[in-house]
């Protein structure tokens, strides 16, 4: 049976894309970015495409591509568009899945709808990622509080950064989450750190 995980992050710039790259290496899995807000050029598909050894068909396209790397719901306004829950569909494959979602959990993708409602909407096991800085516990029990309130099943925690043990073990033991993984501060992000990275994940 294959393996299909989200992807969150407990907030923006959290290391989502490349803990992304590891487990789409780790798991020879396909990748999808529902939403992709700016960086259009160089999306984080793409970048995952760099860095991993998994060929392209793997890799699905985007339902949303928006010019600006602002909150869904303001980049789709000035691109003149609206982002549609109704229009999210999962990729269609047996393959092993990874999808890696756009900012927070909380972020708006219109008026009404949120990124937690689109987890929910895919009804994915999520993989949560929380990065060490002041705060980040603070960040992580909040994520974690609300993807239990709507009963979302988490399969663990990916921790990235300079470890702090304090920080980790007092998320642990309050979450009981499974630790899948540490990651790391990576000084140098290529195709051989991620290969090297994948030991780190435990999945």
């Amino acid at each position: 049976m294959s393996k299909k995980y989200i992807v969150a992050g407990i907030g923006t710039d959290v290391g989502k894309t490349v803990i992304s790259a590891i487990l789409v290496e780790k798991l020879q899995a396909d990748y999808w970015k529902p939403i992709q807000a700016g960086d259009l050029e160089n999306s984080d598909t793409k970048k995952i495409q760099s860095l991993t050894s998994i060929p392209n068909h793997f890799f699905h396209p985007e339902t949303y591509q928006l010019q600006t790397p602002m909150s869904p719901h303001a980049a789709a306004e000035i691109d003149s568009i609206r982002v549609d829950l109704d229009n999210f569909k999962l990729p269609e494959t047996s393959n092993n899945l990874i999808v890696e979602l756009a900012g927070g959990l909380m972020v708006p993708l219109n008026e009404t709808d949120l990124v937690i409602d689109l987890v929910e909407k895919l009804n994915l096991p999520v993989i949560l990622i929380s990065r060490y800085y002041l705060g980040s516990i603070n960040h992580t029990l909040l994520s974690v509080e609300a993807l239990q309130s709507r009963n979302i099943p988490i399969k663990g925690i990916i921790f990235n950064g300079e470890a702090v043990q304090s920080t980790k073990e007092i998320i642990l033991s309050r979450t009981e989450l499974e630790l899948l993984g540490e990651i790391p501060t990576i000084t140098r992000i290529d195709n051989e750190a991620v290969q090297q990275l994948t030991t780190e994940i435990h999945i």
